[in-house]
């Protein structure tokens, strides 16, 4: 079994839930154990790692303040609800097996090499998706932050608490972004552009040019609480059908302005069979190849439910170093040619450290279904070595 396997068998019983998906929150106990697995992994290759002050966690092989800055690879290890095993964890168990690669090779690297692990990218629990690196550059405001609610009303001040990590520090860490000297975050492609480029035949490895405009809504929807059997329907005052033409508004605005919207996530007060809601708060998602289609499908849904949706999070267009990449692709271009180059409507933590003057790029691993955030997300292991051996080229080159 190779080193990757053995990796990917570890993490696979962590978080399951019945539907066969994960279950893997921030700041909570099974995060805790993929935070042991990360410093377990570290320690095996005897890599020191540093905590920053957003709670992200990064491995170093050498020493980044006296010989940095240096080459970063990883992703994170947190989940959606119900989500999928490889998006997060393949560019984390990657950038560990790509090291071992390098190191059957005997490259000798000139620069320190890092494999980082995010805290919070998808925002599952506190609402705001790449929390740690958002933290970490600036890009999210502390006392935000620590104020964040989950379904059960504890706040991430409160949830960092209880894991050990003190929210009072969390904030920009200067120092850590100092030793980033490029970063490069290997995932899963989140989509069927890798399977269906190349006539159909496919490429088990691509780069990423830009990541879309895009953005999370909330939509307050007020009634009043009433008996479902005896109040008339000219008496109701009831949020739903507001609800109903929202939803119905996101996929017709989405189709006329180019863009995706979805209606994901609702919470209905009281949520009894035989009771009118008095309250509704649903959240959109939006995005699209522009800025302009994107708001627009925002004012067009919130025109259709009746109310201004509070903005929640926000991320401008991103578009990864040219210069990188192209060097990565002439360092990965084979007999078939270079690799393909895709942009993308998924949010990623390389997304916010290029948005911060980082030098950043992305590789993605061909994904056969392009289901994602499911259950049913996959990525063949031959594609998934194919990475690994693409993002350790990588490295050898930049390091």
């Amino acid at each position: 079994m190779s080193a990757f396997e053995r990796m990917w068998t570890d993490l696979a019983g962590v978080g399951r839930a019945a539907s066969g998906g994960y279950r893997r929150f921030a700041w909570t106990a099974t995060d805790a154990v993929l935070r042991e697995w990360f410093r377990g992994e570290a320690g095996r290759r005897g890599m020191d790692v540093l905590p920053d002050r957003a709670g992200n966690l990064w491995a170093w092989t050498g020493d980044p303040d006296a010989a940095g800055p240096g080459v970063v690879l990883g992703s994170h290890l947190d989940s959606v609800p119900d989500g999928g095993a490889f998006d997060g964890p393949l560019g984390v168990v990657s950038a560990f097996a790509a090291l071992d690669l390098l190191a059957d090779r005997g490259a000798a690297l000139r620069r320190p090499v890092g494999v980082v692990c995010f805290a919070d990218e998808e925002g599952a629990r506190f609402g705001v998706a790449c929390a740690g690196s958002r933290l970490l550059t600036g890009a999210l405001d502390p006392d935000r932050a620590r104020s964040l609610p989950d379904d059960d009303g504890s706040t991430m001040a409160e949830a960092m608490s209880a894991a050990g990590q003190d929210p009072r520090t969390v904030g920009r860490d200067a120092e850590a972004l100092r030793r980033i000297g490029c970063f490069l975050e290997l995932h899963v492609e989140q989509g069927r552009g890798l399977a269906d480029v190349r006539d159909g035949r496919g490429a088990a490895v691509g780069l990423a040019s830009r990541i879309w405009p895009h953005g999370r809504w909330r939509l307050d929807l007020r009634g009043r609480a009433d008996h479902a059997g005896t109040t008339r329907l000219a008496d109701r005052e009831d949020p739903m059908p507001a609800l109903a033409s929202a939803i119905r508004e996101a996929r017709a605005a989405a189709e006329r302005h180019g863009a995706l919207a979805t209606i994901g996530k609702l919470h209905v007060r009281p949520n009894g069979v035989n009771a009118i809601p008095s309250a509704v708060t649903a959240w959109l998602d939006a995005r699209g190849p522009a800025e302009t289609g994107v708001r627009d499908v925002v004012a067009a849904v919130g025109a259709a439910a009746g109310t201004d949706p509070v903005e929640e999070s926000w991320t401008p267009a991103t578009a990864f170093d040219p210069a990188l990449r192209d060097r990565l692709a002439a360092v990965l271009t084979g007999p078939e040619g270079p690799p393909p180059v895709l942009s993308t409507g998924a949010g990623h933590d390389a997304g916010v450290l290029a948005a911060a003057g980082v030098l950043t790029a992305m590789v993605f691993v061909r994904n056969p279904t392009g289901v994602s955030h499911s259950p049913a997300e996959h990525a063949d292991l031959a594609d998934c070595l194919a990475g690994v051996t693409a993002l350790a080229s990588a490295v050898e080159a930049l390091a």
